[in-house]
């Protein structure tokens, strides 16, 4: 990685959310909700105390469990790391077992629509020939929203079936500047509304877990994403997120997905879904590999005015390194985690998997499982209507392409249109609303605590706040259970260590899937990339709006 990409703070320092001055950060939301207007005003900054950055890398150094050393496929980026530093493994070798993998599986999981094997490879053997830092030579799936230079783009829309774009986006760059390896572009739901299907509705990507069931959701938008790195087709992915398409894919996969606070990363280079929404990040293995990848893509971006005046990125990595003492694991800095009302209730695989959960983290040592109450109107605040406000968000860029030709959008149609049609009075009413629901959260909710476990992305999505998705049991049909936890304005760190420690006395996040019956089939090369099977069922036009994410 480069200085620029590891320009941290110290944990030493606490973590940032105590640092934040967060009437800045709302004054700054506000702002921001202002600027859909003009697009590329300047944001007020937000205050923090602390130190001066630091550029020192933070090297990780984790041995690889046995079971990784027999099967590289099962490698974390953090083991993979540890090794090609080492000398022990090669991008190459790595890279090959994916692809062997790919070739193999992907023809059941539809994870790729596109697989980059020559490109990959070519690389790879360039990485092989020097050493480099936790990125260096790892295998990563890019959701086909982030503009890929040269390669297609489509957003697995009709609208951009030809699109190839001029240059990476931002985080697609700052990944490579690091060392990964663009393996593929996943599936995902068109213009990033759905589950992964064709433009025309039907199904591709089924969840790693249950490949012969396409009934059971891999979780949407960045269905593809999910699947890739579940499935061990790579290290890991990136997805992005505007009503939960990184939290969703991760908890239906057993991954641990990351959600950063509004700016935290660039959205320049990335298909728009919604100005004051979109949050592009990573779906990872465990807390360690979501650090990492967080570290690299993070930081201020001149082509995006989202990232400027915003604090330092902290050491994430550091952050999310589990700390023992006298073998017992405990939490690097005294964290109260809040349960809402009836986060637990009920008899449901679910809630009996969430009372398991905050029982073992009242066991860690310096966590403290606090019941809160929810802000005054929660209801009403955080209902559809006014999360319905994204909507016309989404329509405004592609309003020319609604008024010549809908058949562009095709089964996602429905959701463009009801953008387009949203009154500018209510409109406003919602980002009001916004604002209102932001400044109650600051002021009441994390007055109770310091991070709060969800059982959905909304609100948090809609205010900017950083979500941490991690796995947390099984059904009894193998389906995995996850839960979310919703942090203050740049508290990244924080959650990273909160599902660091939980990690550390659980295995849920080691567990994979088997394997499928393996397929014969082709790389989804260019030259093979519309090859989907069709007999998965589909989503109607008339589904969409209820589904969309």
């Amino acid at each position: 990685m480069t200085a620029r990409e590891l320009t941290t703070t110290s944990p030493d320092a606490g973590p940032m959310d105590a640092r934040v001055d967060r009437r800045s950060f709302l004054y700054r939301a506000s702002a921001l909700a202002a600027a859909t207007a003009v697009g590329s005003v300047a944001l007020p900054a937000v205050a923090h105390a602390g130190p001066a950055p630091s550029t020192t890398p933070t090297l990780v150094d984790v041995p690889a469990r046995p079971e990784a050393i027999t099967d590289v496929s099962e490698l974390t980026i953090a083991e993979a790391a540890t090794l090609i530093r080492k000398g022990r493994l090669t991008p190459e070798r790595l890279l090959a077992a994916y692809l062997e993998r790919i070739s193999a599986f992907d023809d059941v999981y539809q994870a790729f629509n596109l697989v980059l094997a020559d490109e990959a490879l070519a690389r790879a053997r360039t990485l092989g020939r020097t050493r480099g830092g936790a990125l260096h030579g790892i295998p990563l799936a890019i959701k086909d929203n982030y503009y890929t230079r040269g390669i297609p783009t489509t957003a697995n829309s009709y609208l951009f079936q030809k699109f190839e774009p001029p240059y990476d986006a931002t985080a697609v760059r700052r990944l490579t500047a690091a060392g990964g390896i663009v393996l593929g572009k996943t599936q995902m739901g068109p213009l990033a509304t759905t589950r992964a299907t064709t433009p025309d509705g039907r199904i591709t990507t089924v969840n790693a877990w249950t490949p012969a069931d396409p009934r059971t959701d891999p979780g949407g938008s960045s269905s593809g994403s999910a699947t890739a790195v579940a499935a061990r087709l790579a290290t890991s992915s990136v997805g992005t997120q505007t009503g939960g398409s990184i939290t969703a894919p991760s908890n239906a996969q057993n991954l641990t997905g990351l959600k950063p606070t509004m700016g935290r990363v660039s959205l320049h280079g990335i298909v728009p879904l919604s100005y004051t929404r979109d949050h592009p990040g990573p779906l990872a293995r465990n807390a360690m590999d979501a650090a990492i990848m967080l570290t690299a893509m993070a930081g201020e971006d001149p082509a995006d005015p989202r990232t400027q005046g915003l604090p330092p990125v902290p050491d994430l990595i550091t952050a999310a390194t589990p700390v023992v003492r006298s073998r017992k694991v405990r939490m690097r800095w005294r964290t109260r985690v809040g349960v809402i009302p009836d986060y637990t209730s009920g008899t449901t695989e679910a809630a009996a998997a969430r009372r398991t959960a905050l029982a073992t983290l009242a066991g860690i040592e310096g966590l403290q499982v606090v019941d809160v109450t929810l802000p005054d109107e929660w209801d009403v605040l955080t209902n559809s209507a006014f999360n319905n406000v994204r909507l016309p968000e989404r329509s405004e860029p592609f309003l020319p392409m609604l008024r010549s030709d809908l058949r562009g959008f095709g089964v996602s149609v429905m959701g463009w249109l009801q953008g387009a049609m949203l009154g500018a009075n209510e409109y406003l009413i919602g980002q009001r609303a916004k604002v209102v629901l932001l400044q109650r959260v600051l002021d009441d909710l994390f007055q109770q605590c310091d991070v709060v476990v969800q059982t959905s992305p909304n609100p948090f999505d809609a205010i900017g706040l950083p979500e941490l998705a991690l796995p947390i049991g099984f059904t009894t049909a193998g389906v995995p259970i996850g839960t979310i936890l919703g942090g203050k304005p740049f508290g990244e760190d924080r959650l990273l260590a909160v599902a660091a420690a939980y990690q550390a006395v659980t295995d849920w996040h080691h567990r994979r899937p088997a394997d499928p019956k393996p397929a014969t089939g082709v790389l989804r090369t260019p030259d093979h990339r519309d090859a989907l099977p069709t007999d998965r069922g589909r989503i109607t036009a008339e589904q969409v709006p209820d589904l969309m994410q």
